[in-house]
């Protein structure tokens, strides 16, 4: 029985899980030092990315744990998909929006993130591609051994 699971993406969700809480704290102390110096609409927007970000992170943690160890397809790609649609694009915005005032430790830290996701995301397209090979043809391999054995005059 082949082990599916990707040791380099557990790797880096290992790593992760303990970069986040470090990556909230900087970027909540830096909006604090900046907020007022934003315009309303940014610190609207960055409140509500700040939000949207530490409950998707757990979700997407989740399910890529799950998904990983336990070789279970939806959850993987679940967290492909969250990886791929609200993560990436937000950090991305966050890195490179200059209208944010930027503080160059934030920089730094969301370069470091927006290098995990985008390892996690080529990573878990690599494992959930091999994950759906491996059970698709498990599948055709155990339907034709029941029909082998439902065929008239073997024996």
């Amino acid at each position: 029985c082949e082990i599916l699971s990707s040791l380099p993406l557990q790797m880096s969700l290992y790593f992760n899980v303990y970069f986040f809480p470090f990556w909230w704290l900087i970027t909540v102390a830096i909006l604090y030092l900046k907020y007022p110096a934003l315009s309303d609409y940014y610190k609207f927007i960055l409140v509500t990315i700040m939000i949207l970000v530490s409950l998707t992170e757990l979700i997407r943690l989740y399910l890529g744990y799950m998904g990983n160890l336990l070789e279970k397809v939806p959850e993987l790609a679940g967290f492909w998909l969250l990886t791929l649609l609200p993560q990436l694009p937000i950090i991305l915005f966050l890195l490179f929006n200059e209208s944010l005032k930027i503080h160059s430790l934030e920089r730094a830290i969301h370069i470091v993130f927006a290098v995990f996701l985008t390892f996690q995301a080529v990573a878990a397209f690599f494992t959930v591609k091999r994950m759906v090979n491996t059970l698709a043809t498990r599948f055709r391999l155990t339907e034709f051994h029941r029909l082998e054995e439902q065929r008239p005059g073997s024996g």
